[in-house]
């Protein structure tokens, strides 16, 4: 009879009952046939993937074995030994890993205290390090820290304040989970979250950043698994699984619970992390001075194979390619006629800033008037719908209510996101009002967002994102170094003598 791959669809009633029929010669010509199907499926199965970047002698079935594979008791010992000894030695020094101090008092309340103040720190730190180097990350969580020492002291802050002091850093999204997540804490008391299932309810914080807190603040048993920490386990155990799979994820939680050392979890869940920073890097491991180096199988596959690499560990996912759109911003520069030519300097013009909507990409964060684009579209096309956001939104419609001084195209550069390429076209367009600037905006329904009047020094002291900073430098460079050809400038009729 024939025997079927478990694969393949099952056979219907009609074709069960007609093998059933086959004579002792069919029987055996079937056979052969099936035994023939089994072998080219078996070779099809050891080819698959040979193609790929991957060593050929990692195999599917050792992937999902070694997932299932926890370590044993004895290497497990040695490799809280060996790292936390190396971490002792070799951790560097970051701000967020000194302990707070707090005043004289009673030992129990004093040692809270504390560590509410380190949780505090550990926070900060693991939200600003999310996505961003950590050299860049120290003058950022020191002015933080000197200008919201507390969690109480963040919860009285303004989202705008807290945009400024991150501005530079990027994803603000999470600037805002800080002041959400701190004004949360201490409307409930003001007591901090000392476990992972509490810390998950503040917003913004996830499994990683719940374990991070809770084992180092408050010394928690619990694991932490970021990018550092997937890397470190993968070459320890020659995983070449998809790190992002969920399936995959979840077994790399489940030996990092392992490993964590009950005594000291804090400690070696930096000693993790900070392993896979400096020395267990993506691309130019230091394989001879990993403490852990005698019980990674990675390496001791690389060193049994050349065709093997440790860097081959976990497998390079394919990024998502980012999608591209386009932008026109249009600074606009507005003087007021109210005044006479003596007033008229440099300080008294004013730039039109505009704030973003409070969700979406960079909410509820300062930029100059600007239109997205669905394609890219000529000089002319990105004019008429700046001209139309201005009429629309700020009654600004000259000739009626205002002239241009100038009109010019600065130039064009892209900024990059996580999934965005952007194109972003700049403008610089110089206005004078017919009335006052205290008249600006005063008709019913005309603000329909919220904006501001700044200077040319409030601008450049405010914090802004860094392509705004980028299109604020771009206009400063041109208006001193001159006009472009693509210019609209405002000229005097000649006296006729």
């Amino acid at each position: 009879m024939v025997v079927f791959p478990s694969h393949s669809p099952l056979p219907t009633r009609g074709f069960e009952f007609q093998t059933a029929l086959i004579n002792s010669s069919s029987r055996a010509y079937f056979n052969k046939i099936n035994t023939n199907l089994i072998s080219i499926l078996s070779m099809a199965k050891n080819n698959k993937g040979r193609n790929s970047k991957r060593p050929q002698s990692i195999k599917q079935e050792e992937e999902i074995a070694d997932m299932e594979d926890l370590f044993s008791e004895g290497d497990t010992r040695k490799i809280r030994a060996s790292l936390l000894d190396w971490y002792d030695e070799n951790q560097r020094d970051l701000p967020w890993r000194r302990r707070a101090t707090t005043k004289s008092g009673n030992g129990k309340d004093n040692k809270q205290e504390e560590d509410e103040k380190r949780a505090y720190g550990v926070w900060v730190s693991e939200v600003m390090l999310q996505q961003t180097r950590v050299q860049t990350v120290i003058d950022y969580y020191n002015r933080w820290m000197q200008k919201w020492p507390t969690l109480h002291h963040l919860s009285q802050a303004s989202l705008e304040e807290v945009n400024e002091m991150w501005a530079g850093l990027g994803y603000y999204r999470r600037a805002r989970f800080l002041l959400e997540g701190a004004r949360m804490i201490v409307a409930g008391g003001s007591k901090f979250p000392n476990t992972v299932s509490a810390l998950r309810k503040v917003p913004g914080i996830g499994d990683y950043t719940a374990g991070a807190i809770a084992s180092i603040a408050f010394k928690q048993v619990v694991p932490v698994v970021d990018g550092n920490v997937v890397r470190v386990l993968a070459r320890l155990k020659a995983i070449s699984a998809n790190p992002k799979d969920k399936h995959t994820v979840k077994n790399f939680w489940k030996l990092a619970a392992q490993l964590v050392d009950p005594s000291r979890p804090g400690d070696f869940n930096q000693s993790l992390m900070e392993l896979g920073a400096t020395l267990c890097t993506p691309l130019n491991p230091s394989c001879t001075t990993c403490p852990v180096s005698s019980q990674c199988r990675a390496l001791g596959n690389s060193t049994n194979d050349e065709s093997v690499m440790v860097t081959d560990y976990p497998m390079k996912v394919v990024k998502a390619k980012q999608r591209n759109d386009f932008s026109t911003v249009c600074v606009v520069e507005i003087s007021d006629a109210s005044q006479n030519r003596s007033q008229q300097t440099k300080s008294n013009s004013r730039f039109l800033l505009v704030k973003r909507p409070d969700e979406g990409l960079l909410a509820g964060l300062w930029e100059f008037p600007c239109v997205t684009l669905d394609e890219e579209a000529d000089l002319s096309m990105r004019r008429k719908l700046i001209d139309q956001l201005l009429k629309k939104s700020f009654k600004l419609d000259p000739p009626k209510n205002c002239s241009i001084i100038s009109r010019e195209l600065v130039g064009e550069f892209v900024h990059v996101f996580t999934h965005i390429r952007r194109k972003i076209y700049v403008e610089f367009l110089v206005l004078r009002l017919k009335g006052g600037m205290h008249d600006l905006f005063k008709e019913d329904g005309i603000k329909t967002m919220d904006w501001k009047l700044l200077d040319r020094e409030s601008v450049s002291s405010m914090g802004l994102t860094s392509a705004v900073r980028k299109v604020h430098s771009m206009v400063q460079k041109f208006k001193q170094n001159g006009s472009s050809s693509n210019s609209i400038r405002s000229r005097k009729k000649p006296k006729h003598t």
